[in-house]
This record gives C-alpha cells, structure tokens and sequence, in this order.
C-alpha cells in the first residue's frame, strides 16, 4: 500500500496543489475543501494568532473527506509532542516550521506521515540547508522575515526558491494573495503552495470569495 506521502506525489499535475493554512473552524475548512483545497494546515504553535486547540483541530479533521491532506504545523516541538496531536487530531502529515533537528524527519516518516520541512532564504534553516533534511517528503520554501515563524504575510522575491538544488518537491509560501499567486507560480514553478492570511477575513477564518479566487487562479497555471 502507498504511504500517504507517495500518494500525493503520484498525483502531483502540472497544475500545484493548494493548501489552506491556519483554519480554526470545521465549517470554514470544509467550505475551502469544496473550493478545491487539496490540503488544510492546522497551526499548534501558541504564539501564532491561529492556534488551535486539540479538541478543534480533531473537529476539523473528522469534518473533512478523508482524500483531504490535514497537516499539522509545529515550530520545534518535540516528537512525542508531535504524535500526540497526529493521534488525536488524526493528521496525515506534519510540517517542521523551526529549527529541528534532522532526525526527527526519519522518525515522522517512520509513521507513514507526509513530513514536510520549511525551508528559508533570509534565516535558518536556509535553502542550503536542504540537504540536512534530505529524506522529507516536501521542502516548503518562504523568505523568513519578520516576528513569527511563517510568511508574515510578506512578499518576496519567489524566484529565489530555484537556488534550491534538489529533486524534491516544493511548496511555496509566503505573502501568497490572489493578486500575485499567477506571478509567483510562473517564477518559482512549485509543486503546491500554501496561503494563510493572504485569503482571511480575520484570524483563523478565511474569506471563501477570496479562497475561490485563489484556487482558481492557482490552478488555472
């Protein structure tokens, strides 16, 4: 049987894949979903605007079809912390948002989960820093700039992923908006990207006029 991880590889297109990051509600996740998100990122990090409990996090999952990617965010928690939120919240994949230790990718990927490794071009873990994590399932690239771990809603220069010397597949991120997202594909030529509060209303809570246009602009490449 294929690993979750080899599942979305096999189906990568020409078209990227959209996550949806920071949601809080079980409806509005759903909502993106029937847009055409392909995944849903739930932040565990207290210091984010938009972090969500366990108890919510498990309610947003269970509400989502089960093709649908829930993929928890963590900044340099601690593996036991980390599978007890996969468990509860069952989440099929984790993304690394700090500074982690590489190992921690091998054990992730050992319980068949989509691990994926952010990546920055203004702080560590920089863009040639990949190969410390070599085994991830995905790098997910953003500029690193600003007080909280995450794209702080801040543009960058996108073509700056291509110094990324691997065979691995990319997610872009960062200061992403309906306005830019067609500029920023056709400069960096990512596998999937990741929006948060490029489509919000307020914290935690997406504006779906401002999903759809996203998705469909985003997959209209």
């Amino acid at each position: 049987m294929l690993s979750d991880a080899s599942i979305i590889k096999k189906n990568l297109g020409k078209t990227p894949w959209v996550k949806i990051c920071g949601l809080t509600d079980p409806e509005n996740a759903l909502e993106c979903v029937n847009l055409g998100a392909d995944a849903i990122g739930l932040v565990f990090f207290e210091k984010s605007p938009r972090n969500v409990s366990i108890q919510r996090a498990a309610q947003i999952s269970k509400t989502l079809p089960d093709h649908i990617f829930t993929i928890g965010v963590f900044v340099d928690e601690s593996y036991d912390r980390i599978m007890e939120k996969v468990n509860r919240c069952t989440l099929k994949g984790v993304q690394l948002h700090g500074n982690e230790p590489p190992d921690l990718v091998d054990r992730l990927l050992k319980e068949n989960l989509l691990v994926v490794k952010a990546l920055f071009a203004a702080k560590e873990p920089l863009l040639a820093q990949a190969y410390r994590y070599e085994n991830a399932s995905f790098f997910l690239i953003e500029y690193g700039k600003g007080g909280l771990p995450g794209g702080n809603a801040e543009s960058w220069n996108y073509e700056l992923s291509l110094q990324l010397k691997t065979k691995k597949p990319l997610i872009l991120a960062g200061g992403l908006h309906p306005g830019n997202i067609c500029q920023a594909i056709k400069a960096a030529r990512p596998a999937g990207v990741d929006v948060s509060s490029g489509v919000e209303k307020n914290y935690g809570v997406k504006d779906l006029n401002k999903v759809k246009s996203f998705i469909t602009r985003a997959k209209s490449r």
